[in-house]
C-alpha cells in the first residue's frame, strides 16, 4: 500500500499524521503495529489519524510510540486542526477526540509568520476518581505522593488523559525521569499510567514545562502536560483564571488561558504553532519525498533561537 505522510509538529512534539478521512485505511490492530513502526523509523512522538466524524468536523485519533491510544493530546489537536482547517477550507473547526470535542481555530501568530492554531481543551477535571489514582480524598491538590518523591507536593488534572503537576524551584529532568517512571510502574496507585510534569516558575504569567509522557518517555514538550501545568499554576494562586499564560519548554513557546465557569468547570485554551515539515508518500522501505515546507521550518527555527535566549541562565 502507498501510504502518504505527512509530517508536522507542534512546539518540537513530532507527529506523522495520516489521513482517513475519506476512507478508513487500517484495522485497530494494524494501526497499533503501524504507529509502533512508523515512530521509529520516522522518530516521532506519536502518530495522528485524520479520520470523519458524526459529531465533529473530523476526529483525532493519536497513538504513542508504544502502541496506546492517547485520550488528549495538545499539540498534535493543533496539527490536525490546521490540516482540517485548509482541507475542509474553514478557519475553526471541531475536532472530536477519545473523550470530547474540541474547538481548534486560527490564532494570531504567535511568533512572526508562524502559523498559529488555537485548541480548547476541555472536560478538565481535578476529581481523582476520573484520573485513575487511588486515594481516599476526591482531589490531590498540592499534595506530597511519598511513593514518588520524597520532597515534591503534586497536584492531580485529567485533561481528560492523566496529568500530575509539581511546582519546582527549578526543573531537574533527571528527577522528572526518576518520578516518571516510578509513576508508571505503580499500576495500583495509577493504573492506566500517568504523565509527570515539572514547572517552573520565571516570572509573573511565565513558566517553564517539562514533561514525562507516559508511553514516550521524556519529550521537548506535551500539550496537555502545559496545559496542566497552566491550570494548576492558576489554582495555587499564582495567576488569576482567565489570564494568558507564556508557557516555554524546550520545543519552543506556547501561550494557555486557563479558565472556570461558575459551575466551576474547566477548560484551557492552548495556542501554539501548527508547523508542517515534509509531505511523503511511502511504499514498503521506500519513502518519496513530495515536498517539503523549507519556509516554515526555518519560520519555526527562528522562535527556537528566539525562545532558548529568554530561557538562557533562567532554566
Amino acid at each position: 500500500m502507498k501510504l502518504q505522510l505527512l509530517k508536522c509538529h507542534g512546539s518540537s512534539n513530532n507527529f506523522i499524521l495520516i489521513d482517513e478521512y475519506e476512507k478508513i485505511l487500517f484495522s485497530e490492530e494494524e494501526r497499533v503495529t503501524l504507529s509502533k513502526s512508523l515512530c521509529e523509523t520516522e522518530q516521532v512522538d506519536g502518530i495522528l489519524f485524520f479520520q470523519n466524524s458524526k459529531v465533529a468536523d473530523g476526529k483525532m485519533r493519536m497513538f504513542n510510540p508504544d502502541g496506546s491510544e492517547a485520550e488528549m493530546c495538545g499539540n498534535g489537536l493543533r496539527c490536525i486542526g490546521r490540516f482540517a482547517c485548509e482541507t475542509l477550507d474553514k478557519t475553526s473547526v471541531l475536532i472530536e477526540t477519545l473523550k470530547s470535542v474540541s474547538t481548534v481555530s486560527k490564532d494570531k501568530n504567535i511568533y512572526k509568520t508562524i502559523e498559529t492554531y488555537q485548541a480548547e481543551l476541555k472536560n478538565v477535571l481535578l476529581n481523582t476518581k476520573n484520573i485513575p489514582i487511588l486515594l481516599k480524598s476526591e482531589t490531590l491538590i498540592n499534595q506530597p505522593l511519598s511513593a514518588l518523591s520524597s520532597n515534591l507536593d503534586f497536584t492531580a488534572v485529567s485533561m481528560p488523559n492523566p496529568h500530575i503537576v509539581s511546582i519546582v524551584d527549578k526543573v531537574s529532568d533527571s528527577e522528572l525521569i526518576e518520578v516518571g517512571e516510578k509513576a508508571n510502574a505503580l499500576p495500583m496507585l495509577f493504573p492506566n499510567g500517568v504523565n509527570v510534569n515539572f514547572c517552573q516558575i520565571l516570572d509573573e504569567g511565565v513558566i517553564f514545562v517539562r514533561t514525562y509522557e507516559r508511553g514516550v518517555g521524556l519529550t521537548k514538550s506535551c500539550g496537555s502536560g502545559m496545559s496542566a501545568s497552566s491550570m494548576v499554576y492558576c489554582l495555587l494562586g499564582y495567576s488569576a483564571f482567565g489570564k494568558t499564560i507564556d508557557v516555554y519548554n524546550q520545543g519552543g513557546l506556547v501561550r494557555c488561558k486557563p479558565v472556570v465557569t461558575a459551575f466551576h468547570q474547566y477548560s484551557v485554551f492552548l495556542s501554539g504553532n501548527a508547523t508542517f515539515v515534509f509531505k511523503s508518500i511511502k511504499d514498503e522501505q521506500i519513502k518519496i519525498c513530495e515536498n517539503i515546507f523549507v519556509n516554515e521550518i526555518q519560520d519555526y527555527g527562528q522562535l527556537l533561537e528566539y525562545s532558548e535566549n529568554m530561557l538562557e541562565g533562567l532554566v
